[in-house]
């Protein structure tokens, strides 16, 4: 073997399809496009959601439901969440800012304190909202509610 007689394994390398070079190539006349249509048209691009003529989809569906433009959306967390993070830590005052280092909110979200579970200790919760009954459980194992 030498530098002369070097060839490529056979099958890797193809030659291209030469489309449109008349009727001795094989892809002359209609080009691999077929017959008619707008598929087979130069300059042809589809529309996104487009169903050849047919109404498409996103049309035929009807609009429904309303979006709150006000809406507040709130990350909940229970009481037996803060009852494990204030043991954990240490905590008589569980913040916003525990929640978020303690990887149990997102950054920027707004917390809502729930009543599913129960709390033991006496804590300071500050919270962007509480539900009744979580304000009731906090209060009544001695502890205070304030609102961020």
């Amino acid at each position: 073997m030498e530098l002369h007689n070097l060839k490529p394994a056979i099958g890797s390398n193809k030659s291209n399809k030469r489309i449109g070079r008349g009727p001795g190539s094989g892809y002359g006349g209609t080009s691999t496009r077929g017959h008619k249509g707008a598929k087979s048209r130069s300059g042809y691009k589809h529309k996104v959601g487009f169903e050849g003529g047919q109404m498409p989809l996103q049309r035929r569906v009807p609009k429904f439901g309303f979006k709150n433009i006000n809406r507040v959306e709130y990350k909940a967390i229970n009481l037996d969440a803060l009852e494990t993070l204030a043991a954990a830590m240490n905590l008589t005052k569980v913040t916003v800012e525990d929640l978020k280092q303690a990887g149990l909110v997102p950054k920027g979200a707004l917390v809502k304190i729930l009543g599913n579970g129960t709390i033991s200790r006496a804590l300071e919760v500050q919270a962007n909202a509480f539900s009744k009954k979580a304000e009731e459980a906090i209060t009544a194992a001695g502890g205070t509610v304030s609102k961020k």
